[in-house]
């Protein structure tokens, strides 16, 4: 049975969806978690969690764009456990919008925060790693948008792509010092949680329905992934188990980047946008 039993993680992004349930996920295996989100009520949520069932956590919120507070956030869970065997670089900025109307401030900080934030996160991280000489694990979390062109998304589109080669290229720097780094996709993703179970799947359905993005139908496993559908992936990423992997991904997709999906051509919103009060089909 693959374990974290004692090694210490860091997850950025511990929103209740995704990031959130993957924080979850490597305490259940074992680990020591920091959990960091930008809303501080998100990441002493999510380490309360893990504490009342039985993991060990703590709550580190700050920006992952910015290097001081990511400086103080690792300095912070280096003191408290004395080193960081994992990182999941799981942030991000939901901004969906087009080229051809998004403002570039917004494109700058949406790249910001998925790839700058990774690449402040990863130099930290990665250098303390490298001063302990243990080796370790980092895990980009990537999208199958990384893979495939939405209309209007094209920041986010682009920074998830970037991350691919960011993956890559830190995997060959630091393949000398033991240090394994890969990526998971995930998909269009259904919490767990049942009230928000319900209201994504209004949205998708809706979506379907109006001859747009119709993500439940036409996913091969005839279902969407939840949160949870990720965790096994990434504790075996994190894990001894996975030694011999550097530089690749595992998706998690029920089948999607396999087939043409879930852009239906000539029906997607005229403008190529999702309207107000419609969240993205990724979000996490």
């Amino acid at each position: 049975m693959t374990t974290l039993q004692g090694r210490v993680a860091l997850v950025t992004g511990t929103s209740p969806n995704i990031g959130g349930v993957l924080a979850s996920g490597l305490a259940a295996a074992g680990a020591k978690v920091a959990c960091n989100d930008i809303v501080a009520g998100h990441a002493a949520s999510r380490a309360e969690t893990i504490i009342a069932t039985g993991g060990e956590a703590i709550a580190v919120p700050f920006d992952v764009t910015d290097e001081v507070a990511s400086g103080a956030a690792v300095h912070e869970v280096l003191q408290t456990w004395g080193g960081i065997d994992i990182l999941v670089n799981n942030a991000v900025a939901f901004d969906m919008a087009g080229v051809l109307d998004m403002p570039v401030e917004r494109f700058r900080k949406q790249v910001d925060v998925i790839v700058g934030g990774a690449f402040i996160l990863t130099q930290l991280v990665g250098q303390s790693m490298v001063s302990r000489g243990r080796g370790g694990s980092i895990v980009n979390i990537l999208s199958t948008a990384a893979w495939q062109g939405q209309a209007g998304n094209i920041g986010y589109c682009t920074a998830k792509s970037g991350m691919i080669n960011f993956t890559r290229s830190v995997a060959m720097e630091l393949a000398p010092h033991r240090i394994r780094v890969n990526a998971l996709t995930p998909t269009a993703t259904i919490p767990d949680d049942p009230e928000q179970a319900r209201r994504f799947t209004e949205v998708f359905y809706g979506l379907a329905g109006a001859g747009k993005m119709d993500f439940n139908g036409l996913n091969p496993w005839e279902r969407l992934p939840t949160p949870s559908d990720y965790v096994a992936p990434l504790v075996f990423l994190a894990s001894d188990d996975a030694a011999m992997m550097t530089g690749t991904n595992i998706t998690v997709d029920g089948g999607a980047l396999a087939k043409y999906w879930p852009q239906i051509p000539g029906r997607q919103f005229p403008d190529g946008q999702l309207r107000d009060g419609q969240p993205s089909a990724h979000a996490k």
